[in-house]
């Protein structure tokens, strides 16, 4: 049998990871087989639309499965390759465009032509594998990526927790930086009213959990009703608080309690998944594809820079962003917390992903001034050192430039500019700044929070009020927004650390912080 390598599925040990031994030949794993979208009329087409700037009426998820899903005739040749090989068919998928299979690391071994180890690294141990997936030369052209073999932590969640004395604000005249609820940033970025029934927001997380005697006690304290939160298991996670704030519990609340308070009518579907490649993708297609809570908004505060990915594990995750596109489902993305540099050593820029996926709304962050009733400035949120924080924003490395990227460029911090080339994020932004963060509960303790992280379910929260005004779902807005950019307050002050705010786009703060009556007002939304 010829085989041929699977582009893109290498990767290098984490850093500072060591092999310890090859993997138990008997321990058990579950693998995700990403395969290529199906149909005659390829939904480029319809994304091409989008990126124009028209707005086709998004595809039914049945019109979906059956022009675009996976082909019986794909999903079959590789239910032959795992007999082949006594792996086990768990699951088809055509409209997610995967196959799962079970099987042994032996088997997985034998079936994909590698070796898998077991590797240590600071943060504990890993499954690991070296060189790429090998795959029959029948199978090469049918398959996008094979994730779950490599099992090492993914994506870290962006939130900062505020470190100092809890920020009061005056309710003087006077601006000053304060704590806010989500509901006094909605009221002054001036979102349209509206308490989000009858819509559902997905909210992606790889740790933690809730608890809802939390819940109850900061809707509470707000004088709003108890949203309906659902835990979605993917993968076998569940819904599994810690009791730690400062652990991913205090990003599934963070997420929680923002998108909650803007919507408290609608349901807050929470998948949880493994925090890996494989968990982090079907988490999102499970959303996607969701024929029980169907969300038309999907809020993520996970990632990590763009080179700790792989490339086949980008493709995927895109191809995925790009079928919530086609379904009219808006992806909002939190586009890190470590500057320009996106926390990486060396000092090299790096952008974070999945943020810099071009189908995703990559969220950035500001620092707010505010009175009681309207912001008096806001600036790029840096703290001034890579451990406070700063928002993430600048160049992809794999991304080409989206076609309404096009002519923008990045200022640096000593001035110079450049035309883009790739594709820039963040794409708009809201407060982020710790300082001027946002109260939340989470494990009994009242806090305050900050980082981009709370800036995707903002935006998500907004997307859902529109979208429970009626007519089609806003969907994906970048198109819509690069042509309307008065629709947001351009952020013209402050730097991440790489790149400086400047008039119009930036890749510290995109297009800027919503304005929503006039992102209320945009043709199609």
């Amino acid at each position: 049998m010829t085989r041929v390598a699977l582009q893109g599925s290498e990767r290098e040990p984490l850093p500072g990871a060591r092999a310890l031994r090859p993997a138990a030949a008997d321990e058990r794993l579950e693998v995700t087989v990403v395969l290529r979208p199906g149909g005659a009329t390829p939904w480029q087409g319809r994304l091409d639309e989008l990126a124009r700037g028209a707005r086709p009426t998004p595809l039914s998820a049945e019109a979906f499965a059956e022009m675009h899903g996976a082909t019986a005739a794909d999903l079959d040749a590789l239910g032959t390759f795992a007999a082949t090989h006594e792996i086990a068919v768990l699951a088809r998928h055509a409209a997610r465009h995967t196959i799962m299979l079970g099987g042994t690391v032996q088997q997985m071994n034998a079936a994909f032509g590698i070796e898998l180890w077991q590797f240590e690294h600071p943060g504990g141990t890993y499954r690991g594998l070296h060189g790429p997936v090998l795959l029959p030369t029948e199978l090469a052209d049918r398959v996008v990526a094979v994730l779950g073999l490599d099992n090492r932590p993914q994506a870290r969640p962006h939130f900062r927790i505020h470190s100092g004395p809890k920020p009061r604000r005056s309710r003087a005249a006077a601006p000053r930086s304060a704590a806010f609820s989500a509901v006094e940033l909605a009221a002054l970025y001036g979102f349209p009213a509206g308490d989000g029934a009858g819509q559902c927001i997905a909210l992606i997380e790889l740790g933690g959990g809730f608890r809802p005697a939390d819940l109850r006690t900061y809707f509470a304290a707000l004088s709003l009703s108890l949203p309906t939160v659902v835990a979605v298991s993917v993968d076998h996670a569940l819904n599994a608080p810690t009791g730690n704030p400062n652990s991913a519990d205090g990003e599934v609340m963070l997420d929680i309690e923002v998108a909650g308070s803007i919507v408290p009518a609608a349901t807050i579907a929470v998948y949880f998944a493994p925090n890996t490649d494989a968990g982090f993708f079907n988490a999102i297609t499970t959303a996607v594809h969701d024929a029980m809570h169907r969300p038309s908004v999907i809020s993520i505060s996970w990632g990590g820079p763009e080179p700790s990915w792989s490339t086949q594990a980008l493709r995927a995750m895109d191809q995925a962003f790009q079928a919530a596109a086609a379904l009219g489902i808006t992806v909002c993305v939190a586009a890190g917390d470590g500057g320009a540099t996106d926390g990486v050593a060396g000092g090299v820029n790096e952008v974070d992903f999945p943020a810099s996926s071009p189908h995703a709304l990559a969220c950035g962050g500001t620092r707010v001034t505010a009175t009681v009733n309207a912001i008096v400035s806001e600036t790029v949120w840096n703290d001034g050192t890579p451990a406070a924080g700063a928002t993430g924003g600048g160049v992809s490395r794999f991304f080409p430039l989206p076609s309404w990227q096009e002519g923008l460029q990045t200022t640096d911090v000593q001035g110079a500019t450049q035309l883009l080339a790739r594709r820039g994020v963040p794409d708009v932004a809201a407060d982020a700044d710790p300082r001027s963060g946002y109260q939340v509960v989470v494990d009994g303790v009242s806090a305050v929070f900050g980082g981009t992280s709370a800036v995707a379910p903002l935006w998500a929260g907004l997307i859902a009020r529109l979208n429970a005004a009626g007519g089609p779902p806003a969907g994906w807005l970048n198109p819509l927004l690069y042509a309307h950019p008065t629709a947001l307050r351009d952020i013209t002050r402050g730097n991440n650390g790489g790149y400086s705010a400047s008039p119009g786009w930036d890749a510290c703060t995109g297009l800027g912080s919503p304005l929503g009556a006039r992102i209320a007002a945009l043709p199609g939304v």
